[in-house]
């Protein structure tokens, strides 16, 4: 048997081989070279219109073997191409700037060759992560039918997807995400009908705002398993299909378009099958959907980052496949329900409960969940869990990351976390955690990111406590009062990537240990009792950090004059005690603070090192420093900048013409210097000026008309303690957005504007939407500081910064002013701060200025004003500072509890009279402020109406009480019996 079964086997290896080595034997174009030549030339030609920078594509040579090349891929029988993986590997996580500029210089550019259509069998074609530089994806792909794996996805094309890819008939995977948002766009989705095949579509990132198709179409893909849509400004169209019944889909995502309710929701119900459903960060409101209970494929739910606003319905709990839950980011209310306990199968759950009126305690919730014997991921972020943590965490054996953030736990941190030792991830910031780090931390090997800022702990951190954390890449442990002790010699067993030790105690010498990190990202070491300088092996390593933050510190020295020294994207030395000339910078730098050191000389070398190269910085801060000298005029290259703050320093000189290129200048302050000149008209360029702060300056003429027709957005505008001189021109009446105008301490001549009503952010109570910081957003880790302003309110000259969006004021004392306050000045009912002081202002106050409620000083000092002062003023409310002090004011002050409490300096030099000045309206000849009748309205006598109502009432009162007595005989009897009767009684109580 065993004999015969031999010659079966061997005819039967010999049919199914023998083929093989014939086609191999007899077909010529596999002889010598496999490529198929009319294929190598195409290839060829495809790659003399690519930009290949870091000769990706060597071995594209005319005499080689195309199957051999890189990226290309033949098949195996036939020699035809069949793939081309020409993707550039996008950096992922933390990475130096040495491995980002690879990846810049490795990217393909350049356009699309045509061809690519001799590639009559390639199917397979990935150009993803390239940049081909905001060039249209060519039309001419739509003609290669044999394709059915598609990906240019974040490869740099834009403008109009065109439909002609629409007749990839067997296309089956199609990836068009654009990494520049709305970059790609569409008219409509029609031409999605002609993919039948179709099973992977990704179009996150296009702009399909103009599709009211998306959902028709989607739903006539049979064969289509994965749609993904996310940020791709979706409007909330309901389409006239009562439901979507593409059964097949398997995972949609939605996140971050621009839906509201919960509408659209109810049209993906149908899908049955739906594995994997994300509506992160939309504008979802109300209750969770009740119809989610009926997909209980689910697998996968996130719904983050809406409004929801119900509490968590427990139904939700029952969906008994869900491995992934994400409720994090709304305003969720309620409680965790115990029935939490039944997602058996869940592997990552998180939660947040900011809504929440009620604490849990954390041990019992933790308690529920050990349970779930699967979980490797929980967050339960703002969920308003307290008490303290205990040995429950024990009972995880398989979680490995847990974030326990923004909550009121409080007490000790366990010391048997270290028996977690699978554990990767820890955030217990912003809790109220005390005493100090267990030891038994330095056990955790496999601990990648700790997270424990913010929290109440104190005492001294050792060596031993990061004994064994060799896994681990990030530290965030800011905002407690620890002090760490290492020897001088230590070197860590991790090497971090990003490091946050702020307010600690590391001083007073810098630690050395931070220069044995050679993966460090970010750092940040501020506030930590420093008082010593940088060694220069720091200075070295600092050119691969994205953000370095060492202010507030006491660190001194100079900075070594080398342009990659300070590389960083995001660098902040402020408040220490560096001195010498100011650094080089490159130009990737993105935020600059050296504020409040001691860099002295010149700035010219600064902005015109390397004066051809742009610069990207947008954030430079040099204020309160000793710098002199004039402005260079080469600030072309700084077109970026939005904020330029050069305050209270020792600059001279015109400003330079050049600044006019800064047209994304938002914030420019130049206060407290010697500035000098006219503002130059190039200024007008930057139209989106936010702040104008040129106070305490030598500048000179008239206030410039184009301030009012071309900074439409300004907010704030201080010329104060200049030279300025004509009139105030009324196109800084076009200033809608205006909250604060200071022209003080000038010499400005003319009157007021009556359009100062114009200023209609002044009008309302209204809070702006801060866009004074709105460019001030936090930048990786780092967060840039808030714009202020130094302004002379009640007197005294004050640095707001936090409230600085709340501030309304008009000042323009000290000048040459004259006529009337306008009438027009009280419909400026936000104005919380009026000063109009030592100026030549004649008539009245106005009338109804009692209707600016919120006034909180006004200073009418060192006028000439006249007449009596308003009663509606006593209506003030808020007003806690006045000063009408010297003016020609006369009458009685009117009564108020405000008005009254003041000083009585804020009235002297009038002729006023009544509290709280000592000078009694009747006397010396001052007349009162009589609001019903006087001598003026009626041509009479004065009354004084108090008087006579106090003559009136005794009279009243007189004859009420005895008038009786005297009429009426029997009750005069009775009433001296009752005397009669009392002195008795009274005479017998004294002699007891």
């Amino acid at each position: 048997m065993e004999a015969s079964f031999r010659p079966i086997s061997f005819l039967f290896l010999a049919f199914i081989f023998l083929p093989n080595f014939l086609f191999f034997f007899f077909c010529p174009g596999l002889s010598g070279l496999r490529c198929i030549d009319t294929e190598r030339h195409a290839l060829l030609n495809f790659k003399q219109d690519l930009i290949n920078p870091s000769n990706r594509l060597s071995s594209w040579t005319v005499d080689g073997d195309c199957c051999l090349w890189e990226g290309v891929v033949c098949h195996n029988l036939t020699g035809h191409v069949h793939e081309l993986h020409l993707r550039t590997f996008y950096l992922v996580g933390f990475a130096t700037e040495e491995q980002y500029e690879a990846y810049w210089r490795s990217r393909f550019g350049g356009k699309l060759n045509p061809s690519l259509l001799d590639l009559k069998h390639l199917n397979y074609f990935d150009l993803s992560f390239n940049n081909f530089n905001s060039t249209a994806i060519p039309s001419f792909l739509g003609l290669m039918k044999s394709l059915t794996h598609l990906n240019l996805s974040n490869a740099g094309f834009v403008g109009l997807i065109p439909h002609q890819l629409g007749n990839l008939s067997s296309l089956r995977f199609l990836n068009l995400e654009s990494y520049r948002v709305y970059g790609l766009y569409v008219n409509n989705l029609e031409w999605l009908s002609g993919l039948p095949l179709l099973q992977h579509l990704d179009m996150s990132y296009v702009n399909l705002s103009k599709a009211s198709d998306w959902v028709q179409v989607t739903n006539t893909l049979p064969s289509l398993l994965d749609l993904r849509l996310s940020y791709c400004q979706l409007r909330p169209f309901i389409p006239p299909t009562p439901t979507v019944n593409s059964s097949s889909l398997l995972t949609l995502d939605l996140s971050w378009n621009n839906f509201e309710n919960t509408l659209i929701i109810s049209r993906i119900f149908g899908l049955c099958n739906l594995v994997s459903l994300d509506l992160s960060d939309n504008y979802f409101q109300g209750p969770i959907p009740v119809d989610l209970q009926n997909m209980t494929s689910l697998s996968h739910l996130d719904l983050s980052g809406n409004n929801f606003n119900s509490s968590i319905p427990n139904w939700l709990y029952s969906l008994s496949r869900l491995e992934f839950l994400n409720l994090g980011g709304n305003n969720l209310q309620g409680t965790i329900s115990s029935a939490i306990g039944n997602l058996t199968s869940a592997v990552s759950i998180a939660i947040d409960l900011p809504s929440n009126r009620l604490n849990q305690e954390v041990s019992k919730i933790l308690e529920i969940l050990s349970r779930l014997y699967r979980l490797e991921t929980l967050e339960l972020n703002h969920a308003r869990l307290s008490g303290h943590l205990t040995d429950v965490l024990g009972q995880f054996k398989k979680l490995v990351h847990l974030s326990l953030r923004n909550n009121s736990i409080s007490g000790p941190l366990p010391v048997s976390l270290s028996n977690l030792s699978s554990w990767t991830y820890l955030d217990f910031s912003y809790n109220q955690f005390n005493g100090t780090i267990p030891q038994s931390f330095g056990q955790l090997s496999k601990l990648e990111t700790l997270y424990i800022g913010s929290n109440m702990l104190k005492g001294v951190v050792s060596e031993v406590h990061f004994s064994n954390l060799t896994s681990l890449r990030m530290l965030s442990a800011s905002g407690n009062q620890l002090t760490l002790k290492a020897n001088q010699n230590w070197v860590p067993p991790f090497e971090l990537e990003a490091l946050s030790l702020r307010s600690w105690n590391l001083g007073p010498k810098f630690p050395p240990w931070l220069c044995s990190q050679r993966h460090l990202l970010s750092l940040d070491i501020s506030y930590t009792q420093i008082s010593d300088v940088v060694p220069p092996s720091f200075w070295n390593l600092s050119s691969q950090f994205y953000y370095l933050n060492l202010s507030h510190n006491l660190i001194h020295g100079e900075i070594p004059k080398s342009p990659m020294i300070l590389s960083t994207q995001v660098i902040d030395l402020s408040s220490n005690h560096f001195k010498g000339s100011l650094p080089y910078i490159s130009s990737n730098v993105y935020v600059l603070d050296l504020s409040n050191n001691s860099f002295s000389r010149s700035i010219s070398q600064f902005f015109c090192f390397k004066v051809n190269e742009p610069k990207i910085i947008a954030h430079l801060n040099l204020e309160k420093n000793l710098l002199s000298g004039i402005i260079p005029d080469c600030l072309m290259n700084w077109n970026n900048l939005e904020v330029l703050n050069l305050r209270n320093n020792n600059f001279s000189g015109n400003i330079p013409a050049s600044m006019g290129f800064l047209t994304y200048l938002k914030s420019l302050h130049l206060y407290n210097n010697t500035f000098s000149g006219k503002l130059p008209s190039s200024l007008k360029n930057c139209e989106m000026l936010v702040i104008i702060d040129v106070a305490e300056n030598r500048f000179a003429g008239n206030i410039p008309l184009w301030i009012g027709h071309r900074c439409t957005s300004l907010m704030i505008l201080s010329l104060r303690s200049n030279y300025f001189h004509g009139h105030i021109p009324k196109e800084l009446c076009t200033l809608t957005s205006l909250q604060i105008l200071d022209l003080s301490h000038n010499k400005l001549s003319g009157s007021i504007p009556r359009c100062v009503k114009n200023f209609s952010a002044m009008a309302t109570n209204n809070i702006s939407n801060d866009h004074l910081n709105s460019y001030n957003q936090s930048y990786y880790v780092g967060t840039l500081p808030l714009e202020s302003a130094l302004l002379v309110i009640k007197g005294n000259v004050l640095e707001y910064s936090t409230i600085l969006q709340l501030v309304k004021s008009i000042d323009f004392s000290k000048n040459n002013l004259s006529g009337e306050i306008p009438k027009e000045v009280t419909s400026l009912q936000g104005l919380q701060s009026l000063n109009l002081s030592c100026n030549s202002l004649i008539g009245s106050i106005p009338e109804n200025i009692g209707t600016m409620g919120s006034l909180e000083s006004i200073d009418f000092s060192l006028n000439q004003l006249s007449g009596q002062i308003p009663s509606s003023m006593s209506s003030l409310t808020f007003l806690n500072h006045l000063n009408l002090s010297n003016n020609n004011l006369t009458g009685k002050i009117p009564l108020s509890t405000q008005l009254q409490s003041l000083n009585p300096s804020s009235y002297v030099g009038n002729k006023l009279c009544g509290p709280p000045l000592t000078i009694n309206c009747t006397t010396n000849g001052v007349k009162p402020n009589n609001e019903n009748i006087s001598s003026k309205e009626t041509g009479g006598l004065e009354v004084d109406w108090f008087y006579v109502s106090m003559a009136l009432g005794f009279v009243v009162g007189f004859w009420s009480v005895c008038g009786p007595l005297l009429l009426n005989k029997q009750w005069r009897i009775m009433y001296f019996q009752f005397l009669d009767h009392m002195w008795y009684k009274l005479k017998g109580v004294v002699s007891f």
